[in-house]
């Protein structure tokens, strides 16, 4: 095994004698020389598998069974059906065996003997052998050719098997494709593009090749007839082959390179034509293998490696797919070109790292769901998304790494050269400092190449890499310390349009555990266990101990079995995370409790934070209420404080209330951290933090770091703050932030002012010192900020207010006239208005400039207390199209709080966000809410929605009927694209309700758009209120009505696909909202003093934090939320409540 160079050609060619010596003996009429035969054969070919893949072996097998029984002197019929059957039994276990391990290369090795097999179909019949093909398939499931996991059980794998098939298979769907028909297509088009070449080629020697003449000669035509006749034309063959060979070589390189230059622009490669041009050449470049001629190398040679790098250059799925298919028919057509192929591989996805492409696109923008989030909900600035999808070279990588596997299985135990070739690649790979893709939808990828590196770190004892042991165990250890380093971020989800792609992930990884689990203890491991020099090899120094990946240690060995046992707890922890991901429906337990000792917890702690300090957060992160190990986690963080100034994770680890109250001298730190989540430093402003100096001072930072504009969303919670501000610092920030951005200092005094109490006659109001205080200091904070205004910005300021004012006085105007007067006076007042300037904006929606009044629009409100007005202006976007005007109806209220709906918007907010960030498709609309006065707000109106009231007034059926009768008949395009639409907004609306709980859901409180989308409004009750003297009547955590679940579930027994879609999304949905639980709270949690009604009773935080359930794995989450919808289905409380509201209020049913 340990030859190179000649020697291995001369071994492999040798086990090929020896081998198709013994399949010519299985023919033989001795019974029992044909069992010896196959019983050497098996075990020549389990001791060296290489055979598997090698030509002559594989045509010996598939072609000789015609020879041997034919050619007997005596017809035997027994003996030929005998010889016949043990053929077919061979043949299909070594085939089962081939593609188990290698099924690109044995595909290609297939559609080449195909291919030879219809060249010979003229002079001899094709065999029965391979019809045995037609009873093999490979897929994405089951596989039932073979049992245990194989090579081809990894997602890429099989991926690549299905690009190498040349089958127009859909990858983003689960496939089952069978192995010879497929090859019988591909080998049609290999041999239909070699007779184009071939014709091509013969039509230009008959010519006379591209010659220039007169007419009568036919432009080189009756100079090659004329050679013809005179029988001199073979003389000049070689010389016009090269001259086709140079046109056609120049053609192809020419068109190659256009793609390259149509993806380096941004375009978009004809995916087609890339096939069909690769194809081609592929064909020209193997019709030229065989002939003598060395003219033309070098544009052979730059045609290679352009089929090499192409895919690579354009880095899309389906160019990767091309590159697939022409890798594997070039190193299976052309062997020796095996070589070649793979450097020119290996150098291409060296340069995808040094370019930072897919899987290696390391930067913050690149890393999906955690900088979409920034900085409300994770740390850091803002960063500008990418321009084009990551996830979509990620899935390229994803192809192009099974090829590699395949090929490793090859050449694993036949070929050093290619070997090292691919360990030149796994150390570029694995080298220091970290360069992968932080984005979650490369998990399952990244563990694949891992596991490469562990496969062919595996090869250390075999004789042909004893020699590189040392390197082999460096690279080991790289690979163990990248694929612990997947672990120092805290685990996200995202969600794919590839219906395969979860399985694939939890697959992927799945495959990894089972690897490192059963990784064979050999013999440069067993070697570990000693002591100095034996400890660690001889990379580790036994003078100063230490490792050049892990750094000080004192034993190797022990050291390396504690990674193991992290790196596969971890591994398995996330495994059953992407497959709770990939089947939320799936209520069986197979979770990750398993029952760790206190001690061990500490173990893993202590060992992840030696690796890397993040590691140990994120390990917390993923087991929340586990005590000893946040516990344990605690400490190192505190007495190794200086390590991790740079991890603003870190932070609630030493400041706390507690260390607060001790003036504990860690605090000292937070003056050289680095900046947390807006939502973090919210946290740290609440009366728990006493503002402490250094915390206040460390917030106050964390918040002028961000963009003013950032931190407006969160301006309630800033005017709350001012409640605990004694040494004034958030007033400070305020009135800084106000300086740097008009809006900011604008919406911060209409919150201001909505904050203010009006005190009314007969309304009798007790205020505490605190909140006098508080009520004391709001105008004059105002004042401060209009002081500090340019000469500019108080223009815009008092014509903005002034102009807002004027609308919404109107309501008081109205409050005197009759009712049918109203809409009149309305357009009166309206017309009174002038707006002065062009760049007033909406104060709900600071982007959105107004252009008008619609005077007509103008619409008295029903209200108990004072007459709301519904007023339609004319918009344009800030940013966009200034000739682009829309109408936006907004509700002027007077005599109402809008805080509380402020709050509940917010938090619906930041759950559109999460879901967008992670992919899934949840429809929630945050329509804009602005308290600007004692009891007074302005409401966005939701466009182009009407209430279920408003829709039961012209029709007496219910939803189903009512979307029929706007788009259509059921099953109509029209109509299921509604359903589809209602289905994502309710599951959306159902895991916001489930942790708002918003009550008094009466069908006025349901607004429904033209596009079928339901959307809730008024949150005049949520969290621990509800009507009726918070009777709680409404006992769901959602409103999931008889008339919905008819849209939601046709089956009426849950057991249709759209009841089924429905409840996976609301699964998604509260999952993703887990994992940013704390941010969720915090926005909430600094509102508890502000006196609105959520916060009159009970615990909202306490109870707002159960519904979070963290104390659960992700599959008891899951199965929680499955168990919420079905208790919400059609629930009786419900109904009662509709029937309620319509005999009291007259409100539709």
């Amino acid at each position: 095994m340990s030859d190179t160079g000649l020697g291995a050609v001369t071994r492999d060619s040798t086990l090929c004698v020896h081998a198709c010596f013994l399949i010519k003996c299985m023919s033989e009429r001795e019974e029992c020389i044909r069992e010896i035969a196959v019983n050497l054969l098996i075990q020549l070919r389990d001791k060296f598998p290489q055979v598997l893949w090698n030509s002559s072996c594989l045509d010996s097998l598939l072609f000789s069974v015609d020879d041997g029984s034919s050619s007997a002197l005596v017809n035997d019929p027994a003996w030929i059906a005998a010889v016949r059957s043990l053929y077919e039994r061979v043949v299909r276990e070594w085939i089962i065996k081939s593609l188990s391990y290698a099924p690109c290369t044995t595909q290609g090795l297939l559609q080449e003997r195909l291919c030879k097999a219809n060249s010979w179909q003229i002079s001899r019949p094709a065999t029965d052998v391979i019809s045995l093909l037609s009873e093999i398939r490979i897929g994405t499931g089951k596989n039932d050719c073979w049992t245990g996991i194989r090579t081809a059980n990894i997602p890429s794998v099989m991926a690549a098997a299905a690009a190498a098939s040349g089958a127009n298979l859909k990858l983003t769907e689960p496939f089952n494709f069978e192995v010879l028909s497929t090859g019988i297509v591909s080998a049609t088009a290999k041999c239909n593009h070699a007779g184009e070449i071939t014709g091509m080629r013969n039509l230009f020697n008959s010519i006379g090749g591209f010659q220039t003449g007169n007419a009568a000669q036919g432009f080189g035509l009756g100079i090659g007839i004329q050679r013809l006749k005179s029988g001199v034309f073979t003389q000049q063959m070689s010389a016009e082959s090269d001259s086709f060979d140079k046109v056609v070589l120049t053609k192809f390189i020419q068109q190659l390179q256009q793609f390259v230059n149509v993806a380096e622009k941004g375009g978009e490669v004809d995916k087609t034509l890339f096939r069909q041009i690769c194809s081609q050449a592929t064909a020209f470049l193997l019709s030229n293998m065989d002939l003598d001629s060395k003219s033309n190398i070098d544009g052979f040679s730059q045609l290679l490696r352009l089929l090499c790098w192409c895919p690579a250059y354009i880095s899309t799925a389906n160019a990767m797919e091309t590159g697939v298919y022409i890798w594997t028919w070039l190193v299976s057509a052309a062997p020796k070109l095996g070589s070649l192929v793979l450097a020119e591989l290996v150098d291409a996805w060296l340069w995808t790292i040094d370019t930072k492409r897919g899987l290696f696109a390391y930067e913050e923008r690149y890393s999906g769901p955690a900088a979409r989030l920034r900085p409300h909900l994770a740390p850091g600035e803002p960063v500008a998304q990418p321009e084009s999808d990551p996830v979509e070279q990620i899935v390229a990588h994803r192809l192009w790494l099974g090829f590699f596997l395949d090929r490793f299985e090859v050449i694993r135990h036949s070929n050093v050269e290619q070997l090292l070739l691919l360990g030149r690649m796994l150390q570029g790979t694995t080298k220091l400092p970290w360069n992968f893709s932080r984005h979650p939808a490369a998990t399952g990828t990244f563990f694949t190449v891992m596991l490469l590196g562990l496969k062919f770190c595996s090869c250390q004892s075999q004789g042909n890499l004893f020699k590189f042991r040392a390197g082999l165990q460096l690279l080991e250890d790289r690979i163990f310390r990248a694929s612990l380093g997947w672990f120092a971020y805290e685990p996200e989800w995202y969600e794919m349009k590839d219906l395969n792609f979860a399985q694939s992930e939890a697959q992927s990884v799945s495959i990894f555990v089972h690897y490192l689990q059963n990784e064979r203890v050999d013999s440069p491991q067993s070697d570990l266990k000693g002591s100095g020099r034996e400890n660690g090899s001889s990379l580790f120094n036994e003078n100063n101990k230490y490792h050049p990946v892990w750094g000080a240690m004192d034993n190797y060995a022990v050291g390396r079995e504690k990674r193991k046992q992290l790196l596969l707890m971890l591994c398995q922890h996330e495994t059953d995370r992407l497959e709770v991901w990939a089947q939320p429906t799936n209520s069986k337990e197979v979770g990750f409790r398993l029952k760790i000792s206190s001690d061990r917890w500490i173990e893993y702690a202590r060992t992840a934070f030696s690796v890397d300090p993040r590691i140990a957060l994120s390990l917390v992160s993923r087991f929340r209420t586990n005590p000893h190990l946040k516990a344990e986690v605690t400490q190192l963080i505190q007495s190794h404080i200086l390590d991790v100034r740079t991890l603003p994770e870190a932070l609630p680890y030493f400041v706390t209330p507690k260390a607060v109250d001790e003036n504990s001298v860690l605090l000292q730190q937070l003056p050289h951290w680095a900046a947390c989540s807006i939502t973090q430093a919210l946290e740290f402003l609440t009366p728990a933090y006493k503002g402490h100096p250094r915390v206040m001072a460390y917030v106050l930072r964390v918040l002028e770091s961000y963009p003013p504009e950032r931190v407006t969303f969160f301006m309630p919670q800033l005017v709350q703050a001012l409640r605990y501000d004694e040494g004034r610092l958030v007033e400070g920030y305020l009135l800084r932030a106000a300086q740097r951005s008009d809006v900011f200092a604008h919406i911060l005094i209409w919150h201001l002012q909505g904050e203010t109490c009006a005190s009314e006659p007969g309304k009798e109001t007790v205020i505490s010192v605190k909140n006098n205080n508080f009520q004391a200091m709001l105008p004059v904070v105002k004042e401060h900020i209009i002081d500090g205004f340019t000469p500019k910005a108080l223009d815009l300021f008092k014509r903005e207010f002034d102009f807002f004012d004027k609308v919404t006085s109107i309501s008081g105007v109205l409050f005197p006239l009759p009712k049918e007067e109203r809409r009149a006076g309305i357009r009166r007042e309206l017309e009174k208005i002038e707006m002065v300037g062009d760049d007033l904006y909406l104060p709900t929606a600071p982007n959105k400039l107004v252009r008008g009044i619609r005077v007509d629009s103008g619409i008295p409100l029903q209200s108990a207390a004072k007459v709301p007005i519904m007023i339609t202006f004319n918009v344009v976007d800030r940013e966009g199209n200034p000739n682009d005007i829309k109408p936006q109806a907004c509700i002027f209220k007077v005599g109402d709080d809008c805080r509380q709906d402020v709050l509940a918007l917010q938090v619906i907010s930041l759950l559109r966000d999460i879901f967008e960030a992670v992919g899934l498709n949840l429809y929630l609309f945050p329509y804009g809410v602005l308290p600007t006065g004692p009891e007074r707000g302005i409401i966005e109106v939701v466009p182009n929605t009407r209430s279920r009231s408003q829709m039961g007034e012209t029709t007496d059926g219910g939803l189903y009927e009512i979307f029929q009768q706007d788009y259509g008949p059921v099953g109509s395009p029209s109509f299921e694209a509604a359903r589809e639409n209602f289905i994502i907004s309710s599951a959306g609306y159902a895991v916001a309700s489930l942790l708002l709980q918003p009550k008094d859901r009466h069908n006025g409180n349901l607004l429904f758009d033209n596009m079928g989308r339901l959307v809730h409004i008024d949150f005049g009750f949520i969290l621990e209120t509800s009507p009726g003297g918070n009777m709680r009547f409404e006992s769901a955590h959602f409103k999931l009505s008889h008339e919905m679940t008819q849209l939601l579930d046709p089956s009426g027994v849950m057991k249709s696909e759209t009841w089924n879609r429905f409840v996976r999304l609301c699964v998604k949905g509260y999952l993703a909202a887990r994992r940013h639980m704390d941010g969720i709270i915090n926005t909430v949690l600094l509102m508890v003093d502000s006196g609105l009604p959520c916060f009159s009773r009970g615990d909202p935080i306490g109870n707002l934090r159960k519904r979070f359930h963290p104390e659960m794995s992700e599959r008891e989450a899951a199965n929680f939320m499955i168990r919420t919808c079905t208790d919400a289905y059609n629930k009786w409380t419900t109904a009662g409540y509709d029937l309620i509201q319509y005999l009291q209020q007259g409100i539709e049913k």
